[in-house]
This record gives structure tokens, C-alpha cells and sequence, in this order.
């Protein structure tokens, strides 16, 4: 991150505070106060922080006023003096093993990245059919058509998703869920194979297009992206 090399190069007093996703609320606001006293409004960094999945760093200072919100995890709270960047440099400098299940219903994209290298990937559709606006037995008749086709679609990725990470199962580091809530959840209920990934999941992408590779590639960087917040002396 550029941002990390400008941090190491301020001066000026600064108080620096990590915070992992998992703290209890009252450890976060106590902490908060601490480092940021009454220059901002605590529950809605807390709110943001929350949001993120992953917690947050807090660069308060008299030049610069910074919350970051990684990409990968705080593993645990740490407060310093200064705009202490070292801890937030060490999570980026693994090259993590993360794997991508993106799905809607209909298409699929499977992926394992090796640090922003896509090194496995695979990609297929499946027919599942539209709702159908008619009603009565017509209607009923196309809704066990589609609950069927549903079913075997689902079926269908979660045998793909066994095939191309079974292999590699222990060495997955994290786990990125993308596109339609509803095929995700599905999927996550019906596919024993991936719970072993629940421990290690990162935010998903709900907004994911229908998958193919390119939508795969760019979901690369978007895991690899953190979101920066700067308050401003107005």
C-alpha cells in the first residue's frame, strides 16, 4: 500500500489503534476514546469498523486523521504512539492463499489466487430458468421445474468447487464468496465440502456480475483492495 510508505514518513504527534473484528463493543469504544477523545463521533467509526468484516486502524494525528479498513483481518488489538504502520505492512506481506467461489443462478467462477496471481481457475453455466409471472397450475408446475433445475445447478458447482479445491484444501488461507446472495446461501446450506472454509472467511462481493473469468481476475484485486476513510480539517 502507498499509503503504508507516506505514513512512515510523518512526523507530529499521532496515536495509532488496531482493532480486530471480534473485540467486544465496550473494549472498542474505551479504546477509541482513548486515542481519538471527543475529534470524532465514536459510534460511527465503530459502525464502520463493524461493516468492514475485517476491523480497523486508527492513524490519529495533528496532521493526519486516518481510519483503514484491510483487506485481510486484524489478528488482535494494539495501540501505540505515532503513525505505527508496521503492523497494518505485516498483513500484506504474506501471499496469502485465497480462493473465489462467485455464483448466480445460472453461471459459476471458481478461482484460487497465490497473492493477486490467478493460478486456478474454472468457470460453467447451467440452466435454471426465470420466475414465471403466470399463475395457477401453470405457475405451480413451473415452480417445481425450476426448484429442480435449481437443485442440480447447485449440485453441479458444489461437485466443481470439490474437484478444484479439494487438492488444496489445507493450503487455502482465506475463503471469498461473491455474487447473488440467494445462490450463495444455497450453496453454502447444500455443499458439506465447503463449512471446512468457515473459519476463514473474508466479506463477500454481492455486487459480482454473472461470473466469467474476467469478473473473476477483477474480483482479485477488489479482495486485495482496502478502504481508506480521511477526516479533514475544514
Amino acid at each position: 500500500m502507498a499509503l503504508i510508505d507516506e505514513l512512515d514518513s510523518e512526523t507530529g504527534q499521532a496515536r495509532s489503534l488496531y482493532l480486530p473484528p471480534m473485540l467486544e463493543l465496550a473494549e472498542k469504544e474505551r479504546l477509541l476514546k482513548e486515542v481519538v477523545g471527543l475529534d470524532a463521533s465514536i459510534p460511527d467509526i465503530i459502525t464502520i469498523i463493524a461493516g468492514s468484516g475485517t476491523g480497523g486502524v486508527i492513524f490519529w494525528g495533528v496532521y493526519r486523521k486516518l481510519l483503514v479498513l484491510p483487506s485481510f483481518p486484524i489478528r488482535e488489538k494494539y495501540m501505540a504512539f505515532g503513525y505505527d504502520s508496521e503492523q497494518l505492512h505485516s498483513l500484506f506481506q504474506p501471499e496469502y492463499t485465497v480462493a473465489l467461489l462467485l455464483v448466480r443462478m445460472g453461471s459459476f467462477a471458481i478461482g484460487v489466487c497465490r497473492g493477486e496471481e490467478l493460478v486456478l481457475s474454472k468457470v460453467g453455466t447451467g440452466l435454471v430458468h426465470a420466475r414465471h409471472k403466470k399463475g395457477g397450475s401453470s405457475q405451480r408446475r413451473f415452480q417445481r421445474r425450476q426448484d429442480n433445475e435449481v437443485d442440480v445447478f447447485v449440485s453441479r458447482v458444489c461437485q466443481h468447487v470439490k474437484e478444484q479445491l479439494e487438492p488444496i484444501a489445507k493450503e487455502i488461507d482465506y475463503m471469498v464468496y461473491g455474487g447473488g446472495r440467494q445462490a450463495i446461501h444455497l450453496l453454502q446450506k447444500e455443499c458439506r465440502f465447503l463449512r471446512q472454509f468457515d473459519g476463514c472467511l473474508l466479506p463477500p462481493l454481492l455486487d459480482i456480475p454473472p461470473p466469467r473469468k474476467v469478473v473473476l481476475e477483477s474480483a482479485i484485486s477488489r479482495v486485495y483492495s482496502s478502504s481508506i476513510i480521511e477526516w479533514r480539517e475544514t
